[in-house]
């Protein structure tokens, strides 16, 4: 790997320690990727600062061609990028591909909103005074991302934070930094000026974090991950009162009522819950098929996950490659131990094969009781746990009867009915006859424990921004 170290004010720097990067399918040594500390932080926020008065003053149009450039470049070179998410991920190629695509996106969708923060200028009603609205970007922010997305993860949060003029220090997990480094140089191509974007791979990530966020040049953190987790980034914030963008766990169900198409919602389930694997938050996590179709939608179901193909996912041929460390695998295989223990009965997979790599095959569940463990906590892995109902009203209680409200999937061919539903589901966000809600240009955000403010839309620029009004007569 040719980018390994830390990158800060537009340079590579080196550092005694480091760490090993792991390729999942193989259990083989990436890379070694250095690692940072308290030094490093405090040399990456006077970089940001000083990059970050200049590029804030930069018209909207400025920099919404540096971001479109970063979209231009980023999409040439979608192999590259897939391969090295493969590598450290274990994600499957057309998987990775997909990451990619999606990654880049996040570049052109804000550079076309960059330019559009609008403020506004009314006139009071009481006092006469009339009102001066616009949006200032915040100061610099702190962006931690998670090992599922190792490339849209961190896009989906630069960008929005290039858009609204703000600088940033990008804290990548340990399993999966390799690919936020490798965006590095084509930022610097695409015009972003050094210094703007610093990114710190460490072993450290409480302490170098938590000193991050107690610095008062810092006015955002932006993290992508466990709710646990967040809630102590949380705590650490509020001793800056900093603006947090949380996006953090779920356990999505499924809800196929008896009017669904079987191909459909198959399809979509497939979608929802094999998507990375299993290995995301908008995972489907709680499958409930009514009563009426679930012996067709089981085997339906069943049959598709059966015929993927489990290997290293650098062969085109795979569908479904490694998780990504033992502990995920270790974690799957126990979700579905315990479910089996309480009378849920294996369809499909169920078994961990023989090494070397993380493997787990696609497995299917069926009559898995409420008090399985999987149903309360999130399998992230290629595991589908099916359960029935009779009752409209009863399904929806039980979707809703989490701490989490990130992501929903509905199937049903009554528009009116099915969008009935959607909106008793406490959910921030909701896939109707489809498995993928995902989108650059949509607002992504749960509700409840899953998160505080949103990402993409026009929404995930204002979170790197402040609001001022000024008050005049004239």
């Amino acid at each position: 790997m040719d980018f390994t170290d830390l990158y800060i004010d537009g340079a590579w720097h080196k550092t005694a320690e480091r760490f090993d990067v792991i390729n999942p399918a193989t259990e083989a040594v990436l890379a070694s990727v250095a690692s940072a500390d308290i030094a490093d932080a405090d040399a990456a926020l006077d970089a940001a600062e000083a990059a970050m008065a200049e590029w804030a003053a930069r018209t909207p149009r400025a920099r919404s061609e540096v971001l479109r450039r970063a979209w231009e470049l980023m999409t040439a070179r979608l192999d590259e990028f897939a391969h090295i998410i493969t590598l450290e991920n274990g994600k499957a190629r057309a998987d990775a591909m997909g990451e990619a695509t999606y990654a880049a996106e996040f570049f052109r969708w804000f550079a076309e909103e960059a330019v559009r923060a609008d403020g506004m200028i009314t006139h009071a009603p009481a006092s006469g005074a009339r009102i001066v609205v616009q949006h200032k970007p915040a100061g610099l922010a702190v962006l931690i991302t998670p090992w599922n997305y190792p490339a849209a993860m961190g896009t989906r949060k630069i960008a929005p934070a290039l858009a609204a003029g703000c600088g940033v220090i990008i804290k990548p997990a340990s399993e999966t930094p390799l690919t936020m480094l490798a965006l590095m140089p084509l930022l610097e191509e695409a015009g972003v000026p050094k210094g703007l974007v610093n990114v710190l791979p460490s072993r450290r990530t409480g302490a170098l974090v938590d000193h991050m966020l107690h610095d008062p040049r810092v006015r955002v953190v932006s993290f992508t991950g466990s709710t646990g987790v967040g809630r102590k980034l949380l705590k650490s914030a509020a001793d800056q009162v900093l603006k947090p963008a949380m996006e953090l766990g779920g356990n999505a169900p499924v809800v196929v009522l008896e009017d669904a198409d079987i191909e459909t919602a198959v399809a979509g389930t497939m979608l929802a819950k094999m998507r990375n694997l299993g290995e995301a938050c908008t995972a489907a996590n709680r499958i409930y098929v009514h009563e009426a179709i679930a012996p067709d939608f089981i085997r339906r179901l069943t049959e598709e996950m059966a015929a993927l193909n489990v290997g290293d996912g650098t062969d085109p041929s795979i569908d479904v490659g490694p998780l990504v460390n033992a502990d995920t695998r270790d974690k799957v295989a126990a979700f579905v131990a315990d479910a089996v223990a309480k009378g849920a009965r294996v369809e499909c997979g169920g078994v961990v094969p023989e090494g070397p790599g993380f493997f787990y095959p696609p497995t299917v569940l069926s009559g898995v009781p409420e008090t399985a463990e999987c149903v309360q906590d999130e399998i992230f892995g290629p595991v589908a746990a099916i359960q029935t109902f009779t009752d409209q009203d009863d399904v929806i209680r039980r979707a809703n009867n989490t701490e989490y409200g990130l992501v929903a999937y509905v199937f049903s061919e009554d528009f009116k009915r099915a969008l009935q539903v959607c909106e008793r589901l406490d959910y921030g966000m909701v896939g109707l006859n489809r498995g993928l809600v995902s989108d650059p240009a949509a607002p992504f955000g749960g509700t409840k424990q899953s998160g505080l403010g949103r990402e993409g839309g026009h929404e995930g620029m204002l979170e790197f921004m402040e609001t001022q009004y000024i008050s005049a007569s004239w």
